[in-house]
């Protein structure tokens, strides 16, 4: 469970290349079921997505449920989604934030020939960068993340563009813009049937964390290439 600062308690290192594709990114010919279009990078073996992901309906075209009370949220056990602070202008910039009921739905949110990492493939692009991997995930500057930025060094180098969107708590409530991101894999916690396994950077910490969340809580998504 992690310990969150603020607003909420626990919702429930390159040694290689480093892996900068930065000049050599595929085109940008990702297009989800809504029309929104990504672009990717290539780190390692594996292709990420550089965009969070923004659709609103299925592959299939079924519409996700967009809940914008809390109260509502924080009693879902059913697919819900929505935008931060429920304020659409943030939809652009940061990407939808998904509860897990989402990212388990046999619809598939991610468009075709992509998919929702899981725990193992999270882990296996740490692996790859070694330490301080929130320095070369997370976009270079402070545009997005609280400053000062530390440490110093945040460059980017993966082309990755981590950004700090912040998430959506199990209650309901919205929180940690600017300072935390976070992100969903596939994988189920193993021993709780209400947590599954999130990704969370700081943005005063050069490490990405790895903790069992509560699968009401809204954390945006990065698909990965099948």
């Amino acid at each position: 469970m992690i310990v969150f600062t603020s607003l909420f308690v626990l919702c429930d290192g390159c040694k290689k290349e480093s892996g900068n594709n930065k000049n050599n990114n595929p085109p940008p010919s990702i297009i989800d079921v809504d029309g929104n279009v990504y672009h990717s990078v290539t780190i390692g073996t594996q292709v990420w997505m550089v965009e969070n992901l923004k659709v609103t309906h299925y592959r299939n075209g079924e519409g996700i449920p967009n809940v914008t009370d809390q109260t509502q949220w924080s009693v879902l056990i059913t697919d819900a989604y929505c935008i931060y602070n429920n304020d659409v202008t943030k939809k652009a910039e940061f990407g939808v934030l998904y509860n897990w009921y989402v990212i388990k739905d046999s619809r598939n949110i991610a468009p075709a020939g992509w998919h929702v990492p899981s725990d193992a493939e999270w882990a296996a692009l740490l692996s790859y960068l070694g330490d301080d991997a929130a320095t070369k995930l997370k976009e270079a500057g402070v545009g997005h993340w609280l400053e000062p930025a530390a440490p110093a060094n945040i460059d980017n180098l993966t082309g990755f563009t981590a950004l700090s969107g912040g998430f959506r708590s199990f209650n309901g409530l919205f929180g940690q813009i600017s300072s935390q991101g976070f992100w969903w894999t596939s994988s189920k916690y193993e021993y709780s049937d209400t947590d599954a396994w999130s990704y969370i950077m700081q943005y005063n910490i050069s490490n990405v964390a790895r903790f069992e969340n509560l699968k009401k809580c809204g954390f945006p998504v990065r698909c990965i290439k099948d």
